[in-house]
């Protein structure tokens, strides 16, 4: 067991003693003075120490004694893994069959007699044990299964001169079977199959050759737009701008350099233009067919938006085969093949990458909005830096506000820049006091929790520089506050210092404030900022409950990057004289689009941001203040068309110290998904290409990504990809929901798992009313079901809401309010479940896009088999539950291999819950705040550990058979149901290697085939187990054959007597 817990082996006793030394020798007279080492006599006076010792030596004695005594009950409360005899029978004549099929040296003939051996089993197993699941074998088990490889093929070979080529192999996870499989999946039959099936491609994936005919097209083609009405108007608008005043110059300057970095202020049009006059000038100079430029855009709706308007000015309807087009996953209009512009995300760069490591069909390269430091683009702009030194004749145009545009310049060798001013008007600027004076607004029902309390509820956990400046903050307050006082009412002031006790948004003052500009101020659109979905979804809830912004004077359009592009589009029309167009957006709106007609801004202050803490392991996302950068941005928007005003909802002190920028993204957050993109695109080894980026990440946040990928078997030691880590490389999410995904869809179970990832992906749909914290609970517990989880209280809470949904938006609303949950947050779970199944279509793991296709759900009502799923997705997040007989905090103790005690989250439906029917649960999130705490976690059964778990070894424990999970989740298991247990998790390593080389959709209809029948015999398992170890009062009496028992060591366990404080 844990090394912290378990056997007495780590840390301080809570009984006395620790494993200090003892100056007087006490230490050593225990030992001597016990009459035995190591081990207690189990006759001792009922637990009494030995009359002869004295002081220390009991303390002593007595610590030494618990911690045999934790180690007893450690081993009796082991949970017994068995099968009776008939399933037993099955599975021999199941693997029996399926291997008899299979040729090749290490799949020997035999019956169900030879089956039948426990010894038989045992050497079987040994052949090739380890596992697509496993952890990297010792170098003695290497040796060892070289030599028998070598001498069985020998053998082989003499006596038969037919060698089969195709064999599956049966082991992934070794060094010589890896490469060859991953070249088999990236060979150029395969290859060629990508090209002609993944329309993501169809753009990159052209030859391109001098057409002389074509360019005498293209040039005549943009003569005559110059006649065209449409295009002459748009060519007006063009010419106001600055960036059209810098033409000639930008057209030379990119001419003559391979990299250019283009800074401009916001308005400038650098991001519509410069990709024009370099197209433009190449039909000009009669090269048109030999011009392809791709402009990258940070988020996918500023790709279409940008294409749209370049199309307009051009006369065109974007793609149809016209001059520009854009793309985004899953989605395009595509422009002509030659003599073209295409917009797209940066991820779509880095999947073309992929496939064409020199972009060969690319001529042009323009990264823009490079100053936003997202992971995407400075991983990009490393690999294009190493790109440029074999493609001379690729143009790289760099294109960023006009922040720090220096150091991009220095990145790429110094290579020349050029500004561009921008085109805007004044902006009067106003702070938190004077909205708060100009309103005479009063805070109303403030959250009087104290800040950690706060902070612990919404799972916040500031960086150390974070925590100092809020000190800062803290203590000049009463000094700013003084000097306010000649300037705003007492009233205001009064305002202020409540609103200051608050880190949420008060959005009521912002409804107010919209009052008043629309009361007050001349015509024009107001562009609210607000850090994420939740604010702006309560917003909009807002201004929707008062009648006047429900007439049709107001148009009000919510604005996300999550939300579907169609919804979006709207942001961008100009509503009918006397109407006001209000929009709520996150900072997709800073730089990304363009919204023309916007007077007012509304700066809400805060910004999501992503921090990752590599000393516990843990990411969050919390709103945190905005940067100057930002709030400079954000000013921008407004002054447009006219002088305009920005609100910034922060006060003076707060604005003098906010930070220069943001820090760049790919030293705040996790980089599993990153390091699975390296190895993907094949550039090196991870820590030596991160080191060469613009801001390189820890050294220990890099060690940490890859040993989190070598546990999740993404990757193998030799930090090579593995098969699994091939396919979650594929997925557009963090890497262990991906693997959720995966096996979601192999396993039958898609529909509840695309939910769960998509929770785990975005958010919980349970939100926690001020002052009905207990409510919020009971419902929660109520929607879980008995189930001991988190994971499956989000699938009944969406499966609810889905249901009550088709009987009417009363019925909806109705579910919503009763049971503390965001109807916002449930249509964006329900939108993000639509790309994950898309995705997995194109992938070819399903065959429909519809997460509800029957074919795809044979197995979504097993709750049990969702659980094991679950642990295929987040395993090694395993923690182990133990009984707690503290009077001041009854329930369970809980524990995680590396950190020892940690708790459940309140917020969690097993808190506080006591009648567990298993010792494991296997959680998402770990995050410290006054303790380390445990988020959305799943209590798990013993074969759900072993089949999707990690490594599994095979032992005895002086008299006991035990089988255990990477040596630390250990189980009592006859040595006969242990070997079946690791043979039958072969055969499921052999079925999901072949599943992920050619992804197709299991038959569940025949029945007779490998698939089905593995899978369905670990189905049967995972369920009858669980049935059989379930306490008598929990539901579902499964479909056990045989004999049931009773969870042996469950009773032992919880009645042990262990020790009764609560440390």
């Amino acid at each position: 067991m844990s090394k912290k817990y378990g056997g007495g082996g780590g840390g301080r006793d809570r009984r006395g003693g620790s494993s200090r030394g003892f100056r007087d020798g006490s230490r050593e007279r225990a030992e001597r003075g016990s009459g035995f080492s190591g081990s207690f006599d189990q006759d001792n006076d009922g637990g009494r120490h030995p009359s002869h010792l004295k002081g220390r030596e009991i303390g002593l004695w007595y610590a030494k004694y618990g911690a045999v005594r934790k180690k007893q009950a450690d081993r009796r409360s082991r949970a017994v893994v068995q099968m009776d005899e008939s399933r037993e029978q099955h599975i021999i004549k199941l693997l029996d069959s399926v291997q008899n099929d299979q040729s090749g040296p290490e799949r020997p003939s035999g019956n169900a007699r030879d089956f039948a051996s426990a010894d038989n089993w045992r050497a079987r197993s040994n052949k090739s044990g380890h596992c697509y699941f496993d952890g990297d074998m010792t170098e003695e088990e290497k040796r060892k299964i070289k030599f028998e490889r070598e001498d069985t093929t020998h053998k082989k070979r003499s006596s038969s001169q037919a060698v089969v080529k195709d064999e599956i192999p049966d082991t992934w996870d070794d060094d010589d079977d890896d490469v060859v499989e991953l070249q088999q999946l990236e060979g150029e039959e395969n290859r060629e199959k990508l090209r002609r099936n993944d329309k993501d491609l169809e753009f990159l994936l052209q030859e391109i050759a001098r057409d002389v005919l074509l360019d005498e097209s293209l040039k005549r083609d943009l003569q005559s737009k110059k006649s065209h009405p449409k295009y002459k108007e748009m060519l007006t608008f063009r010419e106001k701008l600055p960036s059209y005043g810098k033409k000639e110059e930008l057209v030379r300057l990119i001419n003559s350099n391979q990299v250019l970095v283009v800074s401009g202020e916001t308005g400038c049009g650098k991001t519509t233009q410069v990709t024009q006059f370099i197209l433009d000038d190449h039909i000009n100079r009669g090269m048109g067919s030999m011009c392809r430029v791709v402009c990258t855009q940070p988020r996918r709706i500023s790709a279409i938006s940008v294409a749209e308007r370049v199309a307009a000015e051009r006369a065109e309807k974007v793609g149809s085969g016209n001059s520009c087009g854009y793309q985004i996953r899953l989605q395009s209009q595509l422009p002509r093949r030659q003599g073209s512009v295409l917009y797209c995300t940066t991820g779509i760069i880095l999947q073309w990458l992929r496939s064409d490591s020199r972009l060969s069909s690319v001529s042009h390269l323009v990264l823009d909005e490079i100053h936003e430091r997202s992971l995407h683009s400075d991983v990009l702009l490393t690999i294009v830096k190493d790109l440029l030194e074999v493609r001379y004749d690729l143009k790289v145009i760099l294109m960023s506000a006009t922040l720090n545009a220096e150091k991009f310049s220095k990145y790429f060798d110094n290579c020349p820049m050029i500004h561009i001013p921008g085109l805007t008007f004044p902006v009067e600027e106003f702070l938190v006091e004077d909205v708060v004076e100009m309103t005479r607004y009063h805070p109303k029902n403030q959250d009087r929790r104290p800040a950690w309390k706060r902070g612990f509820w919404q799972g916040r956990h500031s960086r150390p520089e974070k925590e100092e400046k809020e000190a800062e903050y803290k203590d000049s307050w009463p000094c700013y506050a003084r000097t306010l006082q000649a300037r705003y009412s007492e009233s205001t002031i009064a305002a202020l210092e409540m609103l200051d006790g608050d880190d949420k948004i008060d959005l009521e003052l912002i409804v107010a404030l919209i009052r008043h500009i629309v009361l007050n101020d001349e015509e024009g659109a107001i562009l609210v900022f607000l850090p994420g979905w939740d604010n702006i979804s309560s917003l909009n809830d807002l201004l929707m409950g008062q009648q006047m912004f429900r007439s049709d004077r107001f148009v009000i359009i919510p604005l996300h990057s999550l939300m579907p592009t169609v919804n979006q589009t709207q942001v961008f029309k100009r509503p009918p004289s006397g109407v006001r167009k209000i929009v709520i957006a996150t900072n997709i709106a800073e730089t990304s689009i363009t919204i023309d007609d916007v007077v007012f801004v509304i700066d809400g202050g805060k910004i999501k941001e992503t921090n990752f803490d590599t000393n516990n392991n843990i990411s969050t996302m919390t709103a945190e203040w905005v940067s100057l950068a930002n709030a400079k941005q954000r000013k921008g928007r407004a002054g447009r068309v006219c002088p305009g005003k920005c609100y910034h909802l922060y006060n003076g002190l707060r604005a003098s110290l906010l930070d220069a920028y943001q820090l760049p993204e790919i030293m705040r957050t996790p980089l599993e998904e990153l390091c699975l993109q390296i190895k993907i695109l094949k550039l090196g080894g991870i820590a030596h290409f991160l080191q060469k980026a613009l801001d390189p990440p820890t050294e220990k946040a890099v060690n940490l990504a890859i040993k989190n990928l070598k546990d999740l078997n993404a990757l193998d030691h030799s930090e090579n990809l593995t098969a699994l880590g091939f396919h979650l490389a594929r997925l557009p999410v963090e890497p262990h929901i991906g693997k959720l995904i995966l096996f979601g869809a192999l396993l039958g179970c898609l529909d509840p798992v695309l939910t769960i990832a998509a929770s785990l992906s975005f958010k919980d749909p349970f939100f926690i009313p001020l002052g009905k914290e207990l409510m919020a609970d009971k419902r929660r517990k109520t929607l879980s079901n008995n189930s001991k989880s988190d994971h499956l209280t989000v699938v009944n809470a969406f499966q609810g809401w889905q249901e009550a949904k088709q009987r009417g938006g009363r019925c909806e609303r109705e579910f919503c309010w009763d049971n503390f949950l965001s109807g916002n947050t449930l249509q964006m779970l329900h939108n993000m479940k639509g790309q994950f199944a898309e995705h997995l279509m194109h992938a070819g793991f399903v065959s429909s896009k519809d997460p509800k296709d029957p074919n795809s759900n044979v197995n979504s009502d097993n709750e049990k088999l969702i659980k094991a799923v679950i642990v295929a997705g987040l395993y090694p997040k395993v923690a182990m539950i133990r009984p707690s007989h503290s009077k001041k905090r009854p329930g369970v103790k809980v524990y995680t291999q590396h950190d020892g005690k940690v708790c459940i989250h309140p917020k969690s439906v097993n808190y506080e819950e006591t009648n567990f029917n298993y010792t494991w649960l296997i959680y998402h999130l770990k995050m410290r705040t006054s303790s380390i705490f445990l988020y959305d976690c799943t209590e798990v059964s013993p074969f759900s550990l072993l089949f999707f778990g990690g490594d599994i070894t095979i032992q005895k424990d002086d008299d006991q058979e035990t089988i255990a999970v990477d040596k630390w989740i250990v189980f009592r298991s006859p040595a006969r149901t242990a070997h079946l247990v690791k043979s039958l998790k072969q055969e499921l390593h052999s079925l999901l290697a072949d599943k992920i080389r050619r992804p197709a959709p299991v038959d569940w209809k025949n029945r007779q085939s490998k698939d089905c029948a593995v899978i369905t015999a670990i189905i049967d398992l995972i369920t009858t187990q669980e049935t059989m170890t379930t306490t008598a009062g929990a539901q579902g009496a499964g479909r056990g054959h045989g004999r049931t028992w009773t969870p042996r060591g469950q009773h032992i366990y919880f009645n042990d007597d262990d020790s009764d404080d609560d440390n």
